[in-house]
């Protein structure tokens, strides 16, 4: 007898063992705390760029939403809960934009690309929510002489450095109004390339009550992107060069968060 779908319930390939367990569907007895995990450890660094090239990566529908600021955040994550405890590291890149849809209209961080050093995350994230997610080797931070260095590379090629220094403890401060997160989903048609078997923008809605930040510095960031060649990068030089190209305008400083608890992203949206 074959098997069948259970309505409601979260699969991913192969589907053929049943419901697949995962930050959205957690395994049945298994207590989770939302407040408390995960662990935290957020550097983030911004720089103003020309407007006219960050726009040329924004999907069609969305605009950019104010100054043309690129903030890349680290984010090293430990004691998660759905992984039992384990941790990965995750890195953001992202800039203000306003989706315009038939019906919809969301204004938040246009998120463009996401590395992180785990698998599980990244499958997860991309089939369940849309998320941009690529593979990369991050080291754990190294913090010396009042500078906390982050780096991300590929089979050896570093593509990424960020480095925070001069910090001071200050309030958290007042976030700018926003819906939310906004990303592209795409899925390419098998056998028909070039076409989409599904395209759709998500949302992840601003706000998260399980978060509690318990430390937040600011200090001076500074950002760079390593220029790659087809072989030093070979599925994603396209992705690196598109943001070392990226003129440093200005630098907008940098910071370093610490915090516990957070949403899985369970109320992820589509906007049409």
């Amino acid at each position: 007898m074959t098997y069948r779908f259970e309505a409601g319930r979260i699969y991913r390939m192969p589907t053929h063992f049943g419901p697949a367990p995962g930050p959205r569907q957690m395994p049945d007895g298994i207590a989770t705390d939302p407040m408390r995990s995960p662990h935290r450890l957020s550097v983030a660094a911004s720089f103003l760029t020309e407007a006219a090239l960050l726009e040329q990566h924004l999907p069609q529908g969305f605009a950019l939403a104010g100054e043309a600021v690129v903030t890349v955040e680290f984010h090293y994550m430990t004691g998660i809960d759905w992984l039992a405890g384990r941790g990965y590291t995750m890195v953001h890149v992202g800039w203000p934009a306003t989706f315009t849809g038939t019906k919809d209209r969301a204004t938040g961080r246009f998120l463009a690309v996401v590395w992180e050093n785990l698998a599980d995350p990244i499958i997860t994230g991309r089939d369940e929510i849309g998320h941009p997610k690529l593979y990369a080797e991050v080291p754990p931070l190294r913090a010396w002489n009042g500078r906390q260095s982050c780096l991300a590379g590929w089979m050896g090629f570093r593509f990424l450095e960020l480095e925070v220094s001069d910090l001071s403890d200050t309030p958290s401060p007042a976030k700018a109004p926003s819906d939310g997160t906004l990303m592209l989903k795409y899925l390419p048609r098998t056998g028909t390339w070039g076409e989409a078997e599904l395209q759709q923008v998500t949302l992840t809605p601003a706000g998260d009550p399980h978060n509690t930040i318990e430390c937040h510095q600011v200090g001076v960031g500074s950002v760079r992107f390593h220029r790659a060649a087809w072989g030093d990068l070979p599925t994603m030089h396209h992705v690196v060069n598109a943001l070392a190209a990226l003129p440093i305008l200005e630098p907008r400083g940098g910071s370093v968060t610490r915090s516990r608890g957070g949403k899985t992203y369970r109320d992820q949206r589509v906007l049409v």
